[in-house]
C-alpha cells in the first residue's frame, strides 16, 4: 500500500522538477552540451555605417498585376549631414552576385506611367539619423517566349555615381520576365 499512497507523490515531485527545469530553460535560452557559446562583444551590438555614411536597405516587393514595386530607403547612420542627389544608381545582380542585362532607367516611364513618386531630382539634405526614399519598379512580363526569363537575386545600389554600392537582397527577388528593364525613382521624402 505504501507503494501505491507513493506514486501520486512521486509523480508531483518529478512534474514539479521537470516544470522547473522548463521554466529555467525559457528563461535562459538554448543551452548547447559541449559547445561554448560565444559572449557577445561590444561592437555585435552596433549597426556598421558604411561609407558614405549610410545604409541603403529594401523594403518588400509589392505586386500587382505583373507591375513590381520595391521602396528603397537611405538612412544617414554618419555623425553628419549626408545629400542625397537625384537617382540612385542600381544594378540587378544574380544569385552569384554577377551583374545581369538590364536596362535602368530614371523616372517610372521606361516601366509604367509616371505618378506621385516622379518628383524633379533635387538635392535633399539628411541630418545623422533622417531617412529618405526611392523606388525601383519593373515588370513580370514575358515579351518572348524563345528568350529565358530574368531573375535577379540583388541589387548593388549606390546613393549617386560615383559612391559606393551597396548590396540588398529583395524578398522574392527580381523577376523581370523577359523586358530587360527596371525604373527608378529619385531620392525624395516622402510622408
Amino acid at each position: 500500500m505504501n507503494s501505491a499512497s507513493g506514486l501520486p507523490r512521486t509523480i508531483r515531485r518529478v512534474s514539479s522538477l521537470l516544470g522547473g527545469i522548463a521554466l529555467l530553460a525559457a528563461c535562459t535560452g538554448p543551452v548547447v552540451v559541449g559547445i561554448p557559446l560565444p559572449s557577445p562583444s561590444p561592437e555585435s551590438t552596433e549597426i556598421a555605417c558604411p561609407a558614405p555614411g549610410v545604409a541603403i536597405t529594401a523594403g518588400e516587393v509589392e505586386a500587382a498585376m505583373g507591375l513590381r514595386a520595391l521602396g528603397i530607403l537611405l538612412t544617414n547612420c554618419g555623425t553628419g549631414d549626408y545629400t542625397a542627389h537625384g537617382y540612385p544608381v542600381v544594378r540587378v545582380l544574380d544569385a552569384d552576385r554577377r551583374p545581369l542585362d538590364v536596362v535602368v532607367g530614371d523616372g517610372s516611364a521606361p516601366v509604367s506611367a509616371p505618378d506621385s513618386y516622379d518628383v524633379p531630382p533635387q538635392p535633399v539634405t539628411v541630418k545623422p539619423g533622417e531617412q529618405v526614399t526611392a523606388r525601383v519598379l519593373w515588370r513580370n512580363t514575358v515579351l518572348d517566349s524563345t528568350v529565358p526569363a530574368t531573375n535577379g537575386h540583388y541589387l548593388e545600389i549606390a546613393p549617386a555615381a560615383g559612391e559606393p554600392a551597396q548590396v540588398v537582397a529583395p524578398q522574392g527577388g527580381i523577376d523581370l520576365g523577359t523586358t530587360g528593364r527596371l525604373a527608378v525613382n529619385a531620392w525624395a521624402v516622402r510622408p
